[in-house]
């Protein structure tokens, strides 16, 4: 586990990833304070965010966070295609998943670890789609949602990074994935930023 390092200034480099999924619970605002404005607007990604939310009341994840990003930031709507350089949020009281297209999807399955939307919903429909093409972040939360399906992502091919339990405010969830899996990078929210910031869309031919 990687900790403590100094934010680089490398080079940008081409994305290698076609989406990056995120997701988090109680303590995961802050850390996404920090990474969501270092995606850069050529990004060549989508990013779909899942966070538990309360069920009844509408999030306002989309108002805090459309002013602060490059990207194109938008509430997840069902059947919706998946576009690079745009931010997705799961709505309330909905799973989102990734559907063949690839698109959006929305379920009212049964919750998982008590939420809807669930990470691992999210993360193991990811997997399925993009395999190695798939980032997966998984950051502060109190329970062990998120473990299988970041472990989904690993088995696929794709690159997967937890928030580094110490760095936080509730370290349950990053645990719990590093537990299940102990080859996922454990990188602090400064760490994942600088390498969010060194990502952009492949110049054409």
């Amino acid at each position: 586990m990687s900790r403590g390092a100094s934010v680089s200034r490398a080079p940008a480099a081409a994305c290698p990833w076609e989406t990056i999924v995120i997701g988090g619970s109680s303590g995961a605002i802050d850390a996404l304070n920090t990474l969501l404005p270092a995606l850069p607007a050529n990004l060549g990604a989508a990013v779909i965010v899942v966070l538990h939310l309360v069920r009844d009341r509408r999030s306002l994840l989309v108002d805090i966070f459309r002013d602060r990003c490059a990207l194109t930031v938008q509430e997840a709507e069902d059947q919706l295609p998946i576009r690079p350089g745009h931010l997705y949020f799961a709505p309330p009281d909905y799973h989102l998943l990734v559907d063949q297209g690839p698109r959006l999807a929305l379920s009212v399955g049964e919750p998982v670890y008590f939420s809807r939307p669930s990470i691992d919903v999210l993360f193991e429909s990811a997997a399925d789609c993009y395999g190695p093409r798939l980032l997966g972040v998984l950051l502060s939360g109190a329970n062990e949602d998120g473990a299988a399906g970041l472990a989904a992502i690993h088995a696929a091919g794709g690159r997967t990074i937890v928030q580094a339990p110490s760095s936080a405010a509730m370290p349950v969830m990053p645990a719990a994935a590093l537990a299940r899996q102990p080859a996922h990078e454990g990188l602090t929210p400064a760490q994942i930023a600088n390498l969010f910031t060194q990502l952009r869309a492949p110049r054409l031919p």
